[in-house]
């Protein structure tokens, strides 16, 4: 394939989600500077690779080189973070009300955001895809390489800690 050719339709098929791919990395990372350099490194990898892509969704396919890229330098740039073992007792039962509380003016916001840098990686990601970027479980599924029902069960787990986590610091509010 001509190179102009493969450049346009690399661009046409991956640009458009530049946003999404930083924000990703970005709560991946938690580091503005850090995601940016994940991010350049994805693109080339995509572009790279680009010649085996035969799919209709460069959205999912490129997050997920953009995750890939992101624990792979993660794991050469800083000290693993711990995952939290799934307890049943704790993260068995989910509640109906979901992380949704009207948190979007000012200090709440700030509540919300810093919550959400204190979950987990894997239950982070999720939440980022599907609350933030609106993708869909297959294509979570798709992206993280995890079957659907552990999208969903690390979803609803997220969810919980989430609302938990801001439960218990608006309880500590005077």
């Amino acid at each position: 394939m001509p190179e102009t050719h493969q450049r346009a339709r690399f661009e046409q098929a991956v640009l458009p989600h530049l946003d999404a791919t930083y924000n990703l990395a970005r709560w991946l990372t938690r580091n503005d500077h850090d995601a940016e350099d994940v991010v350049q490194e994805a693109y080339l990898r995509a572009y790279q690779y680009f010649g085996g892509f035969h799919g209709a969704d460069g959205r999912t396919w490129l997050l997920a080189i953009v995750r890939n890229t992101c624990y792979t330098w993660l794991e050469r740039n800083r000290p693993r973070e711990p995952t939290t073992p799934f307890d049943e007792e704790r993260h068995g039962a989910v509640s109906a009300a979901g992380p949704e509380v009207p948190l979007l003016r000012g200090e709440e916001r700030e509540l919300l955001l810093r919550a959400l840098e204190r979950l987990p990686p894997e239950f982070r990601e999720v939440l980022v895809l599907r609350e933030l970027e609106g993708l869909s479980y297959k294509e979570i599924a798709g992206v993280t390489g995890a079957p659907l029902g552990t999208v969903m069960s690390r979803l609803a787990r997220a969810r919980e800690r989430l609302q938990q986590d801001l439960t218990r610091h608006l309880d500590e509010e005077p």
